[in-house]
This record gives structure tokens, sequence and C-alpha cells, in this order.
């Protein structure tokens, strides 16, 4: 891993998405702690969206990860999604864990998970909720955090889509952004197997999670992926984590360059003065979508026009071609603004003037 300061480096957090068995848990293990990490992640219970489908070992892991831990010399880390679970971790003196995308979802298993950390000594991880909702991850986070635990961090997985997409979660780096804005101290990790769900795909989001300023990566590795039993497509071997770790281009933070700060503190007040006219012009076209309301609703036409949107969502996105800007960029963009107007549009007609009591 290229880079210019050692305390810039990320944490590292890699191993199997399951502990399938000792001998396949104790080589990885070796392999990964070879390449200078001592963070080993491993699945113990893993929930899974059908029955009969691996599952995890259960509990009989949690053996093997105390025998190899000693062995080694490394930490592990495992996924809980029960107060059951914690208890039995904390048995085996396992106290790093990570609360998982489904268990997220439910305040009342949080709280549970919660209630059973009160007070301990241990490191915990929430990854985001299986959906983009920001207000969840921020409340799975904080009932965490009452429990006065050692620490508390976060880990951003990706969220489903409906839509069609090249990754298996969409990444929507936008809502770990909003997270960092709420909790700006917090420790933040990206987990690129889940988001890319292909190990081809594995590089170039950790890249992405580096250059914006994330705290770690966590990586599923295994000594023979191919033959895994869960989630096989997006593990690589310890050789291909060597390879992008290698690879990675770790930047600075910041720069204290006086001639650097000058000029990044002018091209910002240029981005100011472009961000005031955009708001400005947002704000005319606005003005013009109200003028539209209140006509419809003089004249008794419905909000939503097909054709008008099909136009809009089809010119627009070419004019953006035309002037070297992503389509698929304005195209987003356009969906937020029609959503707006639409919503506009709608408290005109239901505070119709010329409705009688």
């Amino acid at each position: 891993m290229n880079s210019s300061e050692a305390s810039n480096k990320p944490l590292i957090i890699a191993g199997p998405c399951s502990a399938e068995s000792y001998e396949q848990l104790l080589s990885t293990a070796k392999e990964v702690k070879a390449l200078g990490i001592n963070m080993i992640r491993a699945g113990v219970w893993k929930p899974r969206t059908r029955p009969n489908s691996f599952e995890g070992i259960g509990k009989q892991a949690l053996s093997w990860i105390k025998e190899i831990r000693d062995e080694l010399d490394v930490d592990f880390t495992i996924e809980v999604a029960s107060a059951q679970h914690v208890e039995l971790a904390l048995q085996h003196n396992i106290t790093d864990l990570w609360i998982g995308a489904r268990t997220t979802v439910n305040p009342f298993t949080v709280q549970e998970i919660a209630d059973a950390l009160q007070g301990v000594d241990a490191n915990i991880n929430v990854k985001n909720p299986v959906n983009p909702d920001l207000a969840l991850w921020l409340g799975s986070i904080e009932r965490i955090s009452n429990a006065n635990v050692k620490s508390v961090g976060a880990i951003h997985r990706g969220f489903s889509s409906f839509r069609k997409s090249n990754y298996r979660n969409e990444p929507v780096w936008q809502i770990p952004i909003e997270l960092k804005r709420h909790l700006p101290d917090i420790q933040l990790i990206c987990d690129p197997s889940h988001i890319g769900g292909d190990r081809s795909m594995i590089f170039d989001i950790c890249q992405k999670a580096l250059d914006m300023g994330y705290d770690g990566l966590m990586i599923e590795t295994h000594i023979n992926p191919d033959k895994a039993l869960s989630d096989a497509k997006q593990q690589v071997t310890p050789q291909q984590l060597k390879e992008i770790l290698a690879n990675l281009q770790v930047r600075e933070r910041s720069s204290d360059d006086i001639q650097f700060k000058t000029k990044l503190e002018e091209l910002r007040d240029k981005i100011d003065s472009i961000d005031h006219d955009l708001i400005e012009t947002l704000s005319s076209r606005m003005k013009m979508i109200q003028l539209i309301g209140e006509y419809k609703r003089d004249n008794n036409v419905t909000i939503f026009q097909l054709e008008r949107w099909n136009d809009i969502i089809k010119s627009r996105p070419e004019w953006a071609k035309s002037l070297d800007l992503n389509k698929e960029y304005i195209e987003e963009l356009y969906k937020i603004i029609h959503e707006e107007s639409l919503r506009t549009q709608t408290e005109i007609l239901n505070n119709n003037p010329q409705k009688t009591p």
C-alpha cells in the first residue's frame, strides 16, 4: 500500500465470509497475518435470505476462533445478530463485534444487543441498514453508544436497490458522508466485498473509499474462494488481497503547503459563487413551477403529465452530454427536481381558493 505517512495507513480487516472448518479458518488467518493484518473477520452466524442454505457453523466456530487467536496472536471480529450471540461471543473472550445490515433495521433487536453489551469493554461496528435510511443507521449507533462500550464504529456495506446495477449493493456514497457529518469522530470502514459482490470490483471500491477519507477496509478473504460455502464470488485469495493492498493509493487528508491552501481557497470561492447562481436559478425555476401549478389548478388539470416528463428526462441528459456532463448524474438530479415540483404543485392543488367550504 502506497502511503507517504505511516500514520495515514488505514485499518485493514480481512478473513472469510464464513468460518467453515478449523483448517480453512486457520490457513486463511495464517496467510492474512503474513500480510501484516492482525484483525481477522469470520462469519459465525450467517443470516440468509432463504432457508436450507448455509447459515454458519455457529457456536462451534467460536472455539476455533479462540484457539487460532491464541496460536497466531491475532484479533477476531464476528457478526452478532442477537443478545444470545453477544453472550456466547463474550464467553469466548471475543470483544470485537459487528452488527449486520439485516439487524440494524430492527431497533428492538439492536436495543436487546445494546442491553447485552452494557458496560462491556468491547469494540462494536454497526453496518448500515439494508435500505438507504440514514436515521436507522444513526439510531442503531446511538443505541450501542448508550451502552457505554469501549468504542463504536460504522461499516458501509452498501444498500439494496430495486434497479438493475453493477453493484451487489449500491454504495450511495452520500449516506455515509452524511453519517460522517453527523458523527465526525466515528471510525468509518468500507466493506467493498458486499458493495461489489464480485472480486473484480473490490480494488476500485477500496480506492474510492480511501479517496473519500474512510478509516479502514473490511475485505472478505478465503484460502479457496471458489469452494466457499457462502459469497464465493466476492471473496479474494490472500495473494489477491496482497496485490490489492499493494496497489492502493493512500492520500493525505490535507496539506500544510501555503500555496496549496491559497489555491484551494480561491477555487472554493469560485464554487461558492457558482452555487449561489445555481440556487438562484433553481428558485426561478420553482417560481415557474408554482405558476404552472396554479394554472393546472384553475383549469382542473392533473399535476403529472407523462408526455412532458418523458421529454424532460430524455432531453436534459442529452443537453448534459453535449457539455461533457455525466448523463446519469443529470438524470438523477432531474428526478429529485421533478419530485419537488410534484410536491409543490400538489400543495397548490390542495389549497384551491375556488373551493367552497
